[in-house]
């Protein structure tokens, strides 16, 4: 092949895919990456959807926009007096736009650090030969590289709603929520899932009076059924109208806004009008330019690159990772399996335990959650004994002024091994590696209870619902 030879090539530059070229690079290999995520000027933006219109500028908006709703309205209970309370909207979106640049930025610089090749541009398969896979870069950086390896983490995409495709001005996937110019009066949201729920939390809380279309007729379904009931009780009390077992009619945008034709879980023909429609109905893996079918990369129904257990595909040293496969769509989950195929190319034996992924949404209060539901345990027959704290009682959430929510703990009836650990509250998003950290090493309930945790802090409240499966809680 006459084009540049690399050792490892990585198509797509998102968690997955930049953390396994750095991991490769680390290992020895000489590797390029390729990434087409452009910022305003037209630069290389890396990071993929988690860095430019996910993760991080979500929660930068969430930030902000909970400092605004603490200044309106919770300042007060601590003595602070706020007087003339204004938003400043445009410079809210610069300072999310910063912090994506700061991330773009800093996944560029680790590049460099770790003598990574990166390649501005959409990468596409072109053929195989005796040396590797030939890629072509287009859009950006205009070339042909070659990979005797090729890791593919192109991510995902917002699924569209039929009869409503994302306009990104009425009608918003997650890119067009996070830069919406004014505060809308009227918003709705098609799905109650992650997105769905913390964008309608951030513009909520700036004014907007937000309606949430969910078509289930249970309230975030893959959450423990009890925080679940808690989570939609505190955020119905917050001002999110949340309907479920609705199901969406004629959806018809115009230059009024949106108009969006339900049926109710009663069977009653509702119309809502809206100057915005948030679509968060999940995500769709992408392959979109990748050719695959140039080298015969098999994918499945739902357009996912079918792989083992390894990330292997059915190509010889082809491998693909992160939204683009099967699992969780989390950007830790892609961020293991990039570490863990380069380990594998390396001849390591790279691990990635799915059982204990940590799954978190930063609405307030946050939610967060490893291992297997109350509901999952019963329905699997496997006898368990559960133990709740509630931050009502825990000191430290007392002196935030955020006693919201509990900590739930799931251990084995007859050995008391950790079996699930779920959380609702303040600061929930930080709490919970405890207990990855705790389910990884098999640890039992009392593992936790016996272990000394810092006074006040709101850790306590771990300790305290791991005492609770023994009942002897201390304080409650």
């Amino acid at each position: 092949m006459s084009a540049k030879q690399f050792d490892v090539v990585v198509i797509g530059g998102g968690p997955g895919g930049y953390i396994a070229a750095i991991r490769a690079a680390q290992l020895g290999f000489n590797v390029a990456c390729i990434d087409e995520w452009k910022n305003p000027k037209g630069g290389p933006a890396p990071g993929g959807t988690c860095t430019n219109v996910g993760c991080i500028p979500s929660k930068a908006l969430l930030q902000s926009s909970e400092h605004f709703e603490h200044a309106g309205h919770a300042f007060a209970d601590h003595g602070i007096q706020v007087q003339g309370l204004g938003l400043d909207l445009g410079k809210m979106l610069g300072r999310k736009d910063n912090v994506v640049k700061q991330n773009n930025d800093g996944i560029l610089y680790l590049f460099k650090k770790n003598k990574v090749s990166f390649f501005h541009g959409r990468g596409s398969f072109v053929k195989a030969g005796d040396g590797g896979y030939e890629i072509k870069v287009a859009g950006g950086s205009e070339e042909t590289i070659a990979g005797k390896h090729v890791i593919v983490a192109t991510g995902s995409n917002a699924r569209s709603l039929k009869g409503a495709e994302f306009d990104e001005k009425n009608i918003l996937s997650n890119d067009g929520a996070l830069r919406i110019g004014a505060v809308p009066k009227k918003l709705a949201l098609i799905g109650s899932g992650v997105i769905g729920l913390e964008m309608g939390s951030v513009w909520r809380r700036l004014g907007a009076e937000v309606t949430v279309l969910e078509a289930l007729p249970t309230f975030l379904g893959a959450v423990d059924e009890q925080i679940a009931k808690e989570a939609l009780k505190v955020f119905t009390k917050q001002g999110l109208k949340i309907e479920l077992g609705v199901k969406v009619g004629e959806i018809k945008s115009s230059d009024a806004g949106v108009q969006v034709a339900y049926t109710d879980a009663k069977g009653g023909e509702q119309s809502l009008q809206v100057d915005k429609l948030i679509v968060s109905i999940g995500r769709v893996p992408n392959t979109i330019g990748l050719a695959a079918d140039a080298v015969g990369l098999k994918l499945d129904e739902r357009g996912a690159i079918e792989v083992d257990g390894d990330c292997k595909t059915n190509l010889p040293n082809v491998w693909a990772i992160g939204d683009v496969v099967r699992g969780p769509m989390l950007a830790h989950k892609a961020e293991e399996e990039g570490v863990a195929v380069a380990e594998r190319i390396a001849g390591q034996h790279g691990h990635v335990n799915f059982n204990t992924i940590p799954w978190v949404i930063y609405t307030s209060p946050e939610i967060a959650w490893v291992g297997q539901t109350e509901q999952q345990l019963k329905a699997s027959g496997r006898a368990y004994k559960a133990g709740s704290f509630p931050f009502l009682a825990n000191g430290r959430a007392r002196a935030l002024g955020d006693t919201t929510g509990m900590v739930k703990f799931l251990a084995d009836a007859a050995t008391d091994e950790i079996l699930g650990v779920h959380m609702i509250g303040p600061q929930v998003s930080e709490l919970i590696s405890e207990a990855v950290v705790a389910m990884e090493f098999k640890a039992s309930a009392e593992d936790i209870a016996r272990i000394c945790h810092a006074h006040p802090s709101l850790s306590e409240a771990t300790k305290e619902a791991a005492l609770a499966i023994d009942k002897r809680t201390l304080n409650f």
